[in-house]
């Protein structure tokens, strides 16, 4: 293990892997970056398996899919399920050597029930039947009609990792619902120690938004020019930050205390979207600036390998909250409005794990005609 991996597994991060792929399972490579690289998790989204089911590595399971399936999206699920059993058992030795805390690979239901609470409970409890691993966790996106999907899923049992998370205050409605839930379990008497649940903090793309934002501002502006210049690549991290407060707020409180007492796991934030989209910052930015205890960041492979060429650790995330606080506070004085911005972030981040999620069922049904 390269010291960086190592030295951020004891800082109390965990890296998981924001990528899957058939031949990582079959070949050997995840169960050595496991045990080499000190891999905790992996995380799917729809963009990812859209890339990857395009590839040939897919052949034979669409083989066998389309001869047991007629329609395109169940052809597509038994693929997907396959893959995510064999990671979870690939992953099961961190599932109980953690007892519970990582180990986990992520699927996600069809970002067409975004908007539809009903359908996201009914479809999360029918994967979760279906791949039936007790480190899967069920990926609902954090919208208004995914909150209280959240809750009940977890009222029931159901491990889940909420998604496309990018303002503070929808953060602070999961965790409630998440707190609000393993308390009803108590209530019950239910198991509360291996239930459990990420909250996927999306990071790149606020500052990918908000630069832009700022750069129209410098140009109709001369005058907030400097200030609005000096923002840029700022406010991604000081978001986090200060939604990382907000989980010490709720998750070393009373209230929380006497959850923990029972044996509940809290739900630890995750950092998403850490691939830096602007050459001009460093490769690497969002996991050093974000690296704190009881946190987990998902990387895709190639931020994943430049951090264990060169990353840097040291508990970062706890530096300079005053000034996180003030450049949130300069943005909205120069009149750009975070909560617009992370709005449509979420808007657009739905539409596309929608479009992918659309492609991707397109290339599998050219791919069976083209077999047929």
């Amino acid at each position: 293990m390269k010291p960086s991996v190592q030295a951020l597994t004891a800082a109390g991060q965990s890296i998981w892997l924001d990528y899957i792929r058939r031949d990582m399972l079959e070949n050997g490579e995840l169960e050595r970056l496991v045990r080499e690289e000190g891999l905790r998790g992996m995380t799917s989204n729809p963009s990812i398996f859209e890339k990857a089911i395009a590839g040939p590595h897919y052949d034979r399971l669409v083989d066998e899919a389309r001869g047991q399936y007629r329609d395109t999206k169940a052809i597509y699920e038994a693929i997907a399920v396959r893959d995510i059993q064999d990671a979870a058992d690939l992953l099961m030795p961190v599932y109980e050597e953690s007892a519970g805390l990582d180990g986990y690979v992520s699927l996600e239901v069809s970002p067409h029930l975004a908007h539809d609470t009903r359908g996201t409970i009914a479809e999360a409890r029918r994967l979760w039947e279906r791949v039936d691993r007790p480190n899967l966790m069920i990926k609902v996106p954090g919208t208004k009609a995914g909150v209280p999907a959240v809750r009940e899923l977890i009222t029931e049992g159901i491990n889940v990792n909420v998604t496309l998370l990018f303002s503070r205050q929808a953060y602070e409605e999961v965790a409630e619902a998440y707190i609000a839930a393993v308390e009803q379990r108590v209530k019950t008497r239910a198991d509360v120690q291996r239930v459990a649940s990420v909250a996927s903090f999306f990071v790149s793309r606020i500052d990918t938004a908000v630069d832009a934002a700022l750069e129209r501002l410098a140009e109709r502006s001369p005058e907030k020019k400097e200030a609005a210049l000096a923002l840029r690549g700022r406010i991604a991290i000081a978001n986090a930050k200060l939604a990382y407060q907000s989980y010490l707020a709720r998750f070393r409180s009373e209230r929380w205390r006497k959850l923990a007492a029972q044996g509940a796991q809290p739900q630890r934030v995750l950092w998403a979207s850490t691939s830096t989209k602007n050459p001009a910052y460093r490769d690497v930015v969002y996991v050093e600036e974000l690296i704190g205890p009881e946190t987990v960041n998902t990387l895709p492979p190639a931020t994943f390998d430049a951090f264990r060429d060169h990353g840097e650790v040291r508990q970062s995330l706890m530096e300079d909250v005053e000034g996180a606080k003030q450049a949130l506070a300069e943005l909205e004085r120069l009149g750009i409005s975070l909560d617009e911005i992370t709005a449509r972030l979420l808007d657009e981040g739905v539409k596309a794990f929608a479009d992918s999620f659309d492609k991707l069922l397109a290339a599998i049904e050219e791919r069976v005609k083209a077999a047929a």
